[in-house]
């Protein structure tokens, strides 16, 4: 079983540095509405890239960058965007659609 997992979660993180997968995949965390599943969702999207990679890149230590997407993470907006825009992604927001 230990050989199934690890061949899905390699194909979870090559699909992940793809950067229209990950903004699917984070965007089907979002819609959950549960903060701990999006962070948990976004550290799949930066061990895609390599936590070491986006740390340089982002001016954020490692050490931080582990606190910032763990389940009880609450980063700033600046650090969630520099973390985005690591991975080739960036924040938006759309129109909700209500049903009248």
């Amino acid at each position: 079983m230990k050989k199934v997992t690890e061949k899905y979660e390699q194909n979870l993180s090559d699909d992940l540095l793809d950067p229209a997968e990950a903004a699917e995949y984070l965007n089907a965390a979002l819609e959950d509405g549960n903060q701990e599943i999006f962070l948990m969702a976004l550290k799949d999207v930066a061990n895609a890239k390599g936590i070491s990679q986006i740390a340089r890149e982002t001016n954020l230590n490692r050490e931080n960058l582990y606190k910032i997407l763990s389940t009880k993470g609450n980063p700033k907006l600046k650090s969630l965007s520099s973390v985005l825009h690591s991975v080739g992604l960036k924040l938006s927001v759309e129109v909700e659609n209500h049903v009248q």
